[in-house]
């Protein structure tokens, strides 16, 4: 059905062996992703000065915002492909991949004249202060401009990991990591470019990748192999992706959103919260993308195993999957923060942004195990078709919470460490009605099972 080098049998056999060769390729992908990112912020504070530091750091939430709704959406591509793959249906893999694809392609294009209407407007929204605002407006502009390849590039990923190739997305990442670093040095210290030579720089190493897994598709020897007659969207496959892709889609946006008014508030602080708060989100974002993984990996391999009618091992995954991403979490967090006034210096020396930056990390990574109950249950509800709930649960949990928290205890009590209470409080109260829901959907799955 598909290459045997780079894919996965995830049907039979062991599960913890390829849980664990699934997952970590994937979070190396999404460590790489944001390392494009974390370069920017770095090369701009250590060579254009604070106030590029700040105008890149502050667009985070926003490009966060824009990537996750079709991040989301392209795990309904996932789910919808495995179980194909689950039930050997050559035909359904195929009408859903170009359906995928194609619909990344338009949703990409639409974003980019959306966004470029309304950015200025946006970040003004966001409180971004007007010292920094026109080059936070000119680094989004152009990053907007390569969405429809950003975007193109996620889907195309979701289509490899459906089949449980996690390592040619890698490999792919890897050279474009390369890339980036390079020409954001060429653009900052030859060509003093400053905020716009980083945007530039992840918009070309973005369309790298995705032209090149896309070539890949193209001459793919099986059932994913992409067609140009066959590039188009079918509605009845669009329909079955966006039914699982759009709560997911909202899920991840939500916690952009309330990211986003945490950032305000953030920005409300000055210049030298903003820079800590972006120093500090690009070190502890790593240990997020560790945890994603587990629950991506476990989206998969209950997705194929669902389709495949195996009850029993899709539950024998998700019961795996949170044992091992709690392992992992426990090491990745606690050595970040170990090592995090150091790692804080990478992107500005400046005492006072390091201390600040150590605040965030004291706050995000104490409280990242519960996160990992959020990420799993939410995965192997996906993996199963069941995506509205956890998104209504989320919704609530995290950007209800937080935005009360901003409005009703910040807004009164102020500083910094008050603000971020909001992340491990939030992440308490979502994995809690999480873990109810599961438990609950697997008992009716169990009932209708025995009927």
């Amino acid at each position: 059905m598909h290459s045997k080098k780079t894919s996965m049998d995830l049907l039979n056999g062991s599960i913890g062996d390829k849980l664990l060769v699934f997952a970590l390729p994937l979070a190396a992908t999404g460590i790489l992703q944001q390392l494009f990112n974390a370069a920017d912020v770095a090369v701009v504070g250590q060579f254009a000065g604070k106030n590029a530091m700040a105008a890149v750091g502050s667009n985070a939430p926003l490009v966060s915002l824009l990537v996750n709704s079709f991040t989301g959406i392209s795990m309904g591509a996932n789910v919808v492909i495995s179980r194909y793959i689950g039930k050997k249906d050559a035909e359904g893999i195929r009408r859903s991949v170009h359906t995928a694809l194609a619909f990344a392609l338009v949703c990409g294009f639409a974003m980019c004249f959306a966004g470029q209407l309304f950015v200025t407007w946006i970040l003004k929204r966001m409180s971004v202060p007007e010292e920094i605002l026109p080059l936070s407006v000119l680094y989004m502009r152009i990053y907007i401009s390569g969405l429809p390849v950003i975007i193109f590039y996620n889907f195309l990923s979701a289509v490899f990991r459906s089949q449980g190739d996690t390592r040619t997305p890698l490999a792919v990442l890897t050279a474009a990591g390369v890339i980036n670093i390079f020409l954001n040095l060429f653009f900052v210290c030859v060509m003093h470019m400053s905020v716009a030579g980083v945007a530039i720089a992840t918009v070309a190493s973005n369309a790298f990748s995705a032209c090149v897994l896309f070539i890949l598709l193209l001459k793919h020897p099986g059932d994913f192999r992409v067609r140009r007659e066959d590039f188009r969207i079918h509605g009845q496959e669009l329909v079955r992706i966006l039914r699982i892709g759009v709560p997911a889609a909202v899920q991840s946006m939500v916690f952009s959103f309330s990211n986003i008014i945490i950032q305000s508030a953030v920005n409300s602080l000055g210049p030298d919260v903003m820079a800590a708060s972006s120093a500090a989100f690009n070190i502890e974002i790593f240990c997020y993308f560790v945890i994603n993984s587990f629950g991506q990996a476990c989206t998969t391999f209950v997705g194929q195993n669902y389709g495949a009618g195996r009850l029993d091992r899709c539950r024998k995954v998700t019961r795996i999957s949170l044992l091992m991403d709690l392992a992992v979490c426990a090491l990745v967090s606690f050595s970040i923060l170990a090592a995090g006034r150091p790692l804080l210096g990478i992107f500005n020396g400046d005492e006072a942004v390091i201390s600040l930056g150590l605040i965030r990390l004291r706050y995000i990574l104490s409280g990242e195990l519960i996160n990992v109950v959020m990420e799993v249950m939410s995965g192997s509800m996906r993996g199963y078709g069941y995506s509205l709930v956890p998104a209504v649960l989320t919704l609530f949990g995290v950007c209800g919470v937080r935005i009360s928290w901003v409005t009703l205890v910040f807004s009164r009590i102020g500083g910094y460490g008050t603000l971020m209470a909001c992340y491990p409080l939030s992440w308490g109260i979502s994995a809690f009605a999480l873990t109810i829901a599961y438990i609950a959907y697997i008992r009716r799955l169990g009932k209708e099972q025995r009927a």
